[in-house]
Formats: structure tokens, C-alpha cells, sequence
């Protein structure tokens, strides 16, 4: 019996390299990645990949929900994260309510993969919170 082998690659494109410096950078560079024709009518959950310098490696788009929720594997964010080399990562979801202010879910989940992020040695920089006007940032208002 044969077994397979994994191959591992990685390739960098030569594009012009986007660096986050603040939540605003991140809420431009997330907002971009959003189907304006329904960012007010399903959530998302989506993933900013960054490198040890902020550099912005790609933005995921982990889920879609309904109108009030979708659901976030933590396997499935961190798998993305490892698989990208990222050293950190900026979890986002937009409400399309257009109400900018965090649930306790979002809370709880926010507490819970930053959690696991510090097991891998993946730092949460943020939550943010999109919709096509604004924005919510955790670590702007001090609950990350």
C-alpha cells in the first residue's frame, strides 16, 4: 500500500502590499471584500490574514448566515490562519441591521478565539463589526 505525500507550497504574489495600522485600515480593507448588494440583508463572517508585519496576506470568507447569525467554526478559523502562515488575525462580521453595538454572542465568541489564538501563538488584533457606513472596533473600545 502506497501512502501519499503532503506537499506544502507557498507563493506570494507581487501586488502591492496592503498594511493595517488601525482599525480604520481594517474596516477599508474588510468593507472592499463585502457584496455591497447584501451586506444589509445576510451576515458573514469573514477572516483579515496578517504576517509579523500587519501586511495583509488575504481576507477569508468564513460563513454565511441569515439575517441575525451565522455560525464560526473556531476549527475552521484557526485552520485557515495556520494554513496561511498568519501571525495574526482580524475576525470581522458585518449586522445588517446596520446596529454597530456587539451581542453577548459576539462577545463570547470574541473571548473564546482569542483564547484559542493564544494557544497558537495566532494574536486576535480585533473584531470588527462592518456595516456600509461604520464600523465597531473591539480593540478601539477596549473589550478585546
Amino acid at each position: 500500500m502506497k501512502i501519499s505525500e503532503i506537499s506544502i507550497s507557498y507563493t506570494n504574489s507581487n501586488q502591492k502590499k496592503l498594511k493595517v495600522k488601525n482599525s480604520q485600515d481594517s474596516y477599508a480593507i474588510l468593507l472592499e471584500s463585502w457584496d455591497k448588494n447584501i451586506i444589509e440583508l445576510q451576515e458573514e463572517f469573514k477572516i483579515l490574514l496578517l504576517n509579523r508585519s500587519n501586511t495583509v496576506l488575504g481576507v477569508y470568507s468564513l460563513s454565511k448566515g441569515g439575517v441575525a447569525s451565522t455560525v464560526v467554526d473556531p476549527k475552521l478559523v484557526f485552520a485557515v490562519a495556520l494554513k496561511c502562515n498568519a501571525s495574526s488575525i482580524i475576525i470581522s462580521h458585518n449586522h445588517p441591521s446596520g446596529n454597530l453595538k456587539p451581542s453577548e454572542s459576539d462577545r463570547k465568541l470574541t473571548k473564546r478565539l482569542k483564547k484559542a489564538g493564544e494557544y497558537l501563538d495566532i494574536t486576535i488584533l480585533d473584531h470588527i463589526i462592518v456595516t456600509k457606513e461604520n464600523f465597531y472596533s473591539f480593540a478601539d473600545n477596549g473589550i478585546l
